[in-house]
């Protein structure tokens, strides 16, 4: 593969107001960033940026290393720097915690764009959820970094809250807003995931190819009085996500993540054997193999 161009003729402003080795960094990273250096690409060499730049080597290793700091780039000793494969995030799929506070504690910043929210006629299961056909769509994007990793439809009870408006979700979290303005709060409830095909509308948000793989998380959500609060459905960009599942003695537990991130346990989880002799472990790992394989067979199929 050919190395990546950072931008022809690159000009460095040398009135000493902004660092070299930023302004190098800042053309290599727009580079990357832009798709110009693809993820796999090779950079030119220590020496032959050098000779581009017009600058001393130790401007251009401050440079890469910054660069690799930020994730963006691969460096390894006697080799040309290496563009990265982007970063991909993790998700806790747990009953009462929302996407947007699990990204945030990892310090991930989670950007939300809402593309609707009206009264809207129900699938019959969901208005059976709620006992009522009163209720709101409200659809979501959610980005990472200007990359679209989620799209999500949420159906809400109407009747219980009142004014709830677009404007007050834009990059915000929904459980943060529904606890802080209706004293609403997620306690308890189902999920379940499943590999789908994106359809056209999905990957078109999504910026995908139509038949691509999506993880879709599907949830029934009460409040913490056992009231139907929320029913989602979230298509998640298969290449973006990850998901884990941790097992104990009582229960499994789903956690979609981003790949490069450490895997942090809950207090007090350990892998270990129910008491009714079946094997949560064995449960887990089939889940896994059974969501890797259909993933598998919608790649072959596109």
């Amino acid at each position: 593969m050919a190395p990546a161009q950072a931008d022809a003729g690159p000009v460095l402003d040398r009135s000493g107001d902004v660092p070299l080795h930023a302004q190098m960094a800042a053309q290599l990273r727009g580079a990357i960033l832009d798709g110009r250096a693809p993820a796999g690409t090779a950079l030119p060499s220590e020496a032959a940026l050098c000779e581009r730049y017009g600058v001393a080597r130790s401007v251009v290793r401050q440079a890469l290393a910054s660069l690799a700091a930020e994730g963006l780039i691969q460096r390894e000793t006697g080799r040309p720097a290496v563009v990265a494969v982007p970063q991909q995030h993790r998700r806790l799929v747990q009953r009462s915690t929302g996407f947007h506070q699990q990204l945030a504690q990892s310090g991930v910043a989670l950007a939300t764009r809402v593309l609707g929210l009206e009264p809207a006629d129900a699938p019959a299961e969901v208005a059976a959820f709620f006992g009522t056909g009163q209720l709101l769509r409200l659809e979501r994007l959610r980005h990472v970094d200007g990359t679209p990793l989620a799209y999500v439809r949420t159906w809400l009870p109407a009747a219980r809250l009142p004014g709830l408006s677009a404007a007050q979700l834009e990059n915000a979290s929904l459980h943060a807003v529904l606890q802080q303005r209706y004293g609403l709060q997620p306690h308890s409830g189902r999920n379940r995931i499943r590999a789908v095909a994106a359809d056209r509308t999905q990957a078109g948000l999504l910026d995908a190819k139509p038949g691509s793989p999506l993880l879709m998380l599907e949830g029934q959500g009460l409040d913490q009085h056992g009231r139907p609060m929320e029913w989602f459905t979230t298509w998640h960009r298969g290449d973006q996500l990850v998901f884990d599942v941790d097992v104990n003695d009582t229960h499994e537990s789903v956690q979609p993540r981003l790949r490069d991130e450490p895997v942090v346990p809950e207090p007090g989880q350990a892998a270990a054997a129910s008491g009714n002799g079946e094997d949560p472990l064995a449960r887990a790992q089939a889940l896994v193999q059974a969501l890797s394989a259909e993933l598998e067979r919608l790649r072959a199929a596109r």
